[in-house]
């Protein structure tokens, strides 16, 4: 596994975000002309709309089904995170920190951690800088 590091952090599955993206959107389009086509013919129009419908149902699995499984990590990293910062300084995050600077501080060492929660907070920092600032990347590679 290549050593993981701000440019090459972000995970796609081929299978799923290419193959299985395509297939849908290929799909709906087809559902789409294919309702048209209905529409215009005056024939067929409920087997049209159903297999239209089942194509918006299964564009909102795609979506919802990837949104879900991150907020499940989001909340666990949260967690983690916390439970870190405070093993190290015996207090807890302060609240002002957002979900995206702690899921950015994640990457971060324990040697640079405490100096990058600091950061976050005073100057504000959003998710891509507290990520470049990072000096010495702490991979993550159980993210889904």
């Amino acid at each position: 596994m290549n050593q993981q590091n701000f440019k090459n952090h972000s995970k796609l599955v081929p299978l799923f975000h290419g193959v299985t993206g395509l297939m849908l959107l290929i799909g709906v389009s087809g559902a789409i002309v294919n309702f048209i086509k209905a529409l215009g013919n005056g024939s067929g129009l409920l087997e049209a709309g159903l297999l239209l419908l089942v194509f918006i149902v299964a564009f909102f699995f795609f979506w919802f089904i990837r949104s879900f499984a991150l907020g499940a990590q989001d909340r666990a990293i949260r967690a983690e995170e916390n439970l870190r910062y405070y093993s190290i300084t015996g207090k807890l995050f302060d609240s002002r920190l957002t979900l995206a600077q702690i899921i950015a501080l994640r990457f971060a060492p324990d040697e640079e951690f405490v100096g990058l929660v600091d950061r976050a907070i005073n100057e504000n920092l959003t998710q891509n800088s507290i990520k470049q600032a990072i000096q010495n990347w702490k991979a993550d590679h159980n993210r889904i």
